[in-house]
């Protein structure tokens, strides 16, 4: 057992390192010898994974409404209480960190203190359904998208705005861009290391898809990439894309399923590259959470 100390409030907390003999030896993107392991299982259920500059993971216990760190010392400490329900979260190119905060159906953005801005909390006047994940291109728009999900924390029960869409929301505007919305459930979503295409998965139905990014808040071509959906997802800097659910399972950028990666916990919501080297694989798997020591880089 390793002890952690939290950054606030001072108190302690007891962390189960346990490793698993899972094999992944012929696997050439996981180092030789590495092990999945699971770092602490005392949350509630974990997502939105993503990693600062720095390598530090930051990821969400959204039943408990708090946002934790994971550091590159492998520490763990809470970073933010009461945390508008975040779901997905990304970093921006000045360390602040984009929120789907889930509470109030909003986009926030959370500074390295923990203070937030409300950068959107309506579509044309309606609530939208419950911003789960977002992206940000190199203009500084963020694509996210909106399913629904109705909380117990929810005053309201029922959609304001009746389909479940894909949004861009451009560098200071107050107002989003239907991007698409022709979902039964949009979920995850990444873009690719180079900034030219975005994925988007429907987990509704069981798709993923592929669009080209022709501009800023623009894209074209939308393509099936894969017959699977996902919660969540990331790439590394060879073009292969993670998608979660069972585990996680890994294509390459042609689409094709070359690797599984089992997560005893069962229900994988989300994963990231962290770590100094940016080749940590993180997992957030219901109340735990999960690493695996990579050949390959994360870009996302």
């Amino acid at each position: 057992m390793k002890k952690v100390r939290f950054l606030f409030p001072i108190l302690f907390v007891l962390i189960a390192v346990e490793s698993f003999s899972q094999d992944f030896d012929t696997l050439n993107i996981v180092k030789k010898g590495a092990k999945l392991t699971k770092v602490s299982n005392q949350f509630k259920f974990t997502e939105g994974p993503a990693a600062d500059r720095k390598g530090n993971v930051f990821f969400t216990d959204q039943p408990n409404n708090k946002i934790w760190k994971y550091d590159t010392k492998g520490n763990l400490s809470l970073f933010l209480d009461n945390a508008g329900r975040s779901n997905g979260l990304y970093f921006d190119k000045k360390g602040n960190i984009l929120s789907c905060a889930d509470e109030k159906n909003q986009l926030w953005s959370i500074d390295k203190k923990g203070n937030h801005t409300v950068l959107l909390d309506n579509f044309e006047g309606k609530l939208l359904n419950g911003p789960n994940d977002l992206w940000q291109d190199s203009k500084g728009g963020i694509y996210f998208t909106d399913p629904f999900y109705p909380r117990p924390y929810w005053a309201r029960k029922n959609q304001e705005i009746d389909k479940k869409r894909l949004y861009y929301l451009p560098k200071g505007s107050k107002t989003a861009i239907i991007m698409d919305e022709d979902f039964k459930q949009p979920n995850g979503i990444v873009g690719s290391g180079d900034g030219k295409f975005l994925y988007v998965a429907d987990i509704g139905a069981s798709k993923t898809y592929r669009y080209e990014i022709s501009g800023e808040g623009k894209l074209n071509n939308r393509t099936l990439f894969a017959n699977v959906g996902s919660d969540g997802m990331t790439t590394d800097a060879d073009g292969n894309i993670y998608l979660t659910g069972k585990g996680v399972t890994i294509f390459d950028k042609t689409g094709k399923q070359f690797a599984k990666i089992p997560v005893p916990s069962g229900w994988t919501a989300n994963v990231c590259f962290g770590g100094k080297n940016r080749k940590l694989l993180f997992i957030t798997a219901s109340d735990s959470i999960y690493t695996l020591d990579m050949n390959v880089k994360g870009v996302n």
